[in-house]
């Protein structure tokens, strides 16, 4: 009895308070720009990512959107930088910022449905057209100030 009241009010727990989780991912290269997408269907440049699905880990998320974004596979464990509440989207959903040091891009990147464009920035050569949580989560990684507790 007491495992299915648990059950139960997990359940209850997920059908009130729905959460939802993102994830990004910073991809600096050795000449120290990073990666950043353009998508189909929002303007400006963003860092690569996506939402995590049912039965995923944030860091499966992460590899999986980094593919499926930019044809690239970290080689060697990402790391967590940051985690950022995520007002914009909704009061429960919270991203989580990853960092990926090593990689290998498994085949050149073509355009499709999701993603118009990749590349490699640096600092001080980002797009205008940056997105502004990507150009705070950017500061943060370059200067090692304090992650902002919201995206």
């Amino acid at each position: 009895m007491t495992k299915l009241r648990i059950r139960l009010f997990h359940w209850w727990f997920l059908l009130s308070r729905p959460l939802t989780l993102g994830v990004r991912v910073i991809v600096p290269d050795d000449q120290g720009r990073v990666l950043l997408v353009k998508h189909t269907y929002v303007p400006g440049w963003h860092l690569p990512g996506g939402g995590v699905d049912r039965g995923e880990t944030t860091m499966q998320a992460a590899v999986r959107e980094l593919f499926e974004e930019a044809c690239l596979r970290p080689l060697g464990e990402l790391r967590l930088m940051s985690v950022h509440a995520n007002r914009e989207a909704s009061r429960r959903d919270h991203v989580l910022v990853y960092v990926c040091d090593r990689f290998e891009f498994e085949r050149p990147f073509e355009r499709n449905g999701e993603i118009a464009d990749i590349g490699f920035f640096a600092r001080h050569d980002l797009p205008g057209d940056t997105s502004r949580g990507t150009l705070t989560r950017l500061s943060e990684f370059w200067d090692g100030a304090p992650a902002s507790p919201y995206w």
